[in-house]
């Protein structure tokens, strides 16, 4: 039996896995914060949901999604993004649901690609959609939050990239435009980029391979062909990020990697992380993503972050993780104190004060190494004189101070005297 996890995925487990839970616990914070909420869809959906909406010639569809047959023949899909799964679910349930509807959601999804540092086939993600609204303040408020997210996180080295990659008005004469520049040049770029020049030539742009070419970045960019409307909304995201106080690059080779994607495209990179694997959030503008489920018309846009990224970047920086999710207090019941012990941990939890004990007999130090190695603040020694006395010798760990407190007020004294969160 091989005990390692499958191939891209990682067992999550303490302390690393504290972390993370405390990033999901601010991204429930924040999004509730802002007004939204949450929303599950199922981890796998029909193959056709993704196919149709993300497009044949995307990564996720062409090469990274997780497809497998049911039992009943039906071609399912591993979720691997999100949004086209909230629309959906949107679209089905729209009768009972306000407009716009603001959902967030926080879960896993996956993708086949090649396993690298920071890209795992299995990975984290907290999503935010706005469904119903055109409104370029929509795009303002989606883009605030998550900046304000990964500030809260004390991250400094990451930049938000902007574009505007127009809708399917003024698109399509930029489009031939970019080919009839791109065509000339067919044999200097790479296979997949060969591929997309008539199906989605836009593609090139952000292309891994061929992107930073001197040929790629003299092309025709889309946000210098505009149609009026287009760039009037553009204009109005970048005056309300700028109102906002959110700093911005306008970045005319973002384009994203999902064809769904209308008008705003953003990215938030990091650069400590560096690679191909630095973008940490991504998101847009998806106005027609609705009529391709066969739907009504549903503007929306939304964002995408990697919860994983985000705490390798918090790492990479040197920022203030957050702490590990140990007990606070240890009850160490030795001899005679064991009923007393176990009356204490239930009190302690009653209150909201994590509390954690031996749960067999065990001796004095064998209980201490475990409080210590279990990360307890305190410890919280009960033997018969203590039991005699009614009275409870709380040990600090970091330190070894300690001092004896009425049994009555272990639980007052702890939350007077130590100012962290109880948990």
């Amino acid at each position: 039996m091989e005990l390692q996890p499958p191939r891209g995925t990682a067992d999550l487990l303490p302390p690393r896995s504290d972390a993370i839970l405390s990033l999901y616990d601010e991204a429930h914070e924040l999004a509730h914060r802002f007004g939204y909420r949450y929303v599950e869809t199922p981890t796998f959906e029909q193959t056709e949901l993704f196919a149709r909406t993300s497009g044949d010639t995307s990564d996720v569809v062409s090469k990274e999604m997780f497809t497998f047959e049911d039992k009943g023949g039906r071609s399912m899909t591993l979720r691997p993004e999100s949004t086209a799964s909230v629309v959906r679910a949107f679209l089905a349930n729209a009768q009972k649901l306000p407009t716009p509807f603001k959902a967030y959601y926080v879960h896993p999804n996956y993708r086949h690609g090649r396993p690298q540092a920071a890209r795992l086939r299995e990975f984290r993600v907290f999503g935010i959609e706005v469904l119903g609204t055109a409104a370029p303040d929509a795009d303002v408020e989606v883009v605030e939050l998550a900046d304000t997210f990964l500030r809260a996180r004390g991250l400094r080295d990451v930049v938000l990239h902007l574009n505007s990659v127009g809708d399917e008005v003024c698109r399509p004469s930029y489009r031939d435009k970019l080919i009839a520049y791109l065509e000339p040049h067919v044999d200097e770029l790479d296979e997949d980029c060969r591929k997309r020049l008539h199906t989605n030539p836009m593609r090139v742009l952000d292309c891994k391979v061929d992107g930073k070419k001197d040929l790629v970045l003299s092309a025709p960019l889309i946000s210098d062909n505009l149609d009026e409307a287009c760039a009037a909304h553009f204009a109005a995201v970048r005056q309300g990020l700028e109102e906002a106080g959110v700093a911005f690059e306008h970045d005319p080779h973002i384009v994203r990697g999902l064809d769904y994607y209308t008008r705003t495209a953003f990215e938030f990179v990091s650069n400590a992380i560096g690679g191909q694997q630095s973008t940490i959030c991504g998101g847009g503008r998806y106005d027609g993503l609705a009529t391709v489920l066969g739907g009504s018309d549903l503007p929306g846009v939304g964002f995408g972050m990697g919860i994983d990224r985000v705490l390798i970047a918090m790492e990479t920086e040197g920022a203030e993780l957050p702490p590990p999710r140990a007990p606070r207090c240890f009850v160490v019941a030795i001899a005679g104190a064991r009923r007393a012990g176990i009356e204490l941990v239930r009190d302690l939890r009653m209150a909201g004060i994590s509390a954690e004990r031996a749960l067999e007999d065990r001796p004095l130090g064998a209980q201490l190494r475990m409080a210590d190695r279990g990360g307890a603040r305190y410890a919280a020694i009960l033997g018969e004189r203590e039991t005699e006395a009614g009275v409870v010798t709380l040990r600090k760990l970091d330190d070894g101070t300690q001092e004896e407190i009425a049994r009555t007020d272990v639980v007052n004294w702890l939350m007077r005297n130590d100012g962290t969160e109880r948990r």
